[in-house]
Parts: C-alpha cells; sequence; structure tokens
C-alpha cells in the first residue's frame, strides 16, 4: 500500500455542525474509494472555527500563531484537500476566505480538491461554481469535476431521493479525489547538499 495524506478543512461554525458532518462523509469516500486503489490515507481535520481569532490576528500581523502555522502547513503538504465551507448570502463564509486568503499564493498549485458547501435551502447551489471553483481555479489548484452541495432536505432520514443523491455524489466525487490522489508524484526528499553555501559567503558570516 501508497502512503498519502489529505487535509480537510471544514469552516462550519457550530458544534456538531452540516458542514462537517459533510466534511467526514467525504473524507471516509475517498479512504473508502483510495483502498481500492492500493493508497492509505492519512486523514487530518481542520476546523477553522477552532482558528478564528487566530486568523483575524494573522490579518492583522502577517504572522500565524503556531497553531494555525501548523494548519497552514498541514494543508500545504498535503496530498489532497477537502474544503467545505456553508453558505452565507450566496457565497462562502468570511472564515472560509480568510483561511485561504493567509495561505501563501502558489500554496495549492497542482494539488487535487474536491470542494463542497452547506446551507438550508438548495437556492445556493450555484456557489459551488460561482464562488468556490473560480477561488480555487485562481489559486491553480486541481478542482475534481464533481463538487458536492448538502441543502437541508438532502440529510432526511437516509432513504429518500434526497438522500440517496447526496450519497451518490460523496462517492462520486470521493472516488475523483482519491484517483487524483494515487496518480499524484511524491515529491523527491530535499537533499541537504544539492545547494551548499559558498565557502567565501561561509567565510564572511553571510
Amino acid at each position: 500500500m501508497t502512503n498519502r495524506t489529505l487535509a480537510v478543512v471544514t469552516a462550519g461554525l457550530s458544534q456538531p455542525s452540516a458542514t462537517r458532518l459533510l466534511a467526514d462523509r467525504l473524507a471516509a469516500a475517498t479512504e473508502r474509494a483510495s483502498r481500492d486503489l492500493g493508497v492509505t490515507l492519512d486523514v487530518t481535520i481542520i476546523e477553522l472555527r477552532d482558528h478564528a481569532h487566530d486568523l483575524t490576528d494573522n490579518l492583522l500581523t502577517g504572522f500565524p500563531s503556531p497553531a494555525l502555522g501548523a494548519a497552514i502547513d498541514t494543508v500545504v503538504r498535503a496530498d489532497g484537500l477537502i474544503a467545505v465551507t456553508p453558505i452565507f448570502t450566496g457565497s462562502y463564509s468570511g472564515l472560509f476566505k480568510t483561511f485561504f486568503d493567509v495561505l501563501g499564493k502558489d500554496a495549492l498549485v497542482g494539488k487535487p480538491v474536491l470542494i463542497a458547501a452547506t446551507a438550508g435551502t438548495a437556492r445556493h447551489s450555484l456557489a459551488l461554481d460561482h464562488a468556490l471553483r473560480p477561488m480555487f481555479a485562481y489559486l491553480r489548484a486541481l478542482v475534481v469535476p464533481t463538487g458536492v452541495f448538502a441543502a437541508a432536505e438532502d440529510w432526511g432520514t437516509g432513504d429518500g431521493a434526497s438522500s440517496r443523491g447526496l450519497a451518490d455524489r460523496i462517492d462520486r466525487a470521493g472516488g475523483e479525489l482519491s484517483a487524483l490522489i494515487a496518480a499524484r508524484e511524491q515529491p523527491a526528499p530535499a537533499d541537504p547538499f544539492d545547494n551548499p553555501t559558498p565557502f567565501d559567503q561561509l567565510l564572511s558570516g553571510g
């Protein structure tokens, strides 16, 4: 089995939240599909509500706290990313956007990303393609074709058409993400001797 890492960023504000529930189901579907491809995923969940104050401080000072820095590093180093946000006023939440604002501009280049969102009604479903997908395209991430949107009625009792439709979308999106993660080339370990400091620079204290 090959080992890969998956970061899951969820911007739900309540505990428990539908946003976290969707994130967990997407992560589970991606793990199942990855196992079928011979890949074991090491999954890390990042709850942005736990970093809300640190994100504001980072915007004001330009420096992350140790906890926020660790969360950012997890996303940057991950082989794949699941990003889930509640929809407010027709778009992603401010907390969600702020996290990706403080990432480096090249942090997600070429990284496989699954986008997902939750809202009270299906009227907000276009936010996936009108808000989230353009943002990740700007960041040059590799977004999977299937975005997953879950309205309140999609959760249901588990035996209705809406619930089955959501389950199908989750499985399809998880399969697409797992395939991209499995196909992604692992970067070679950095060789500390690749770029030695010139001897004259060492003598000068540079």
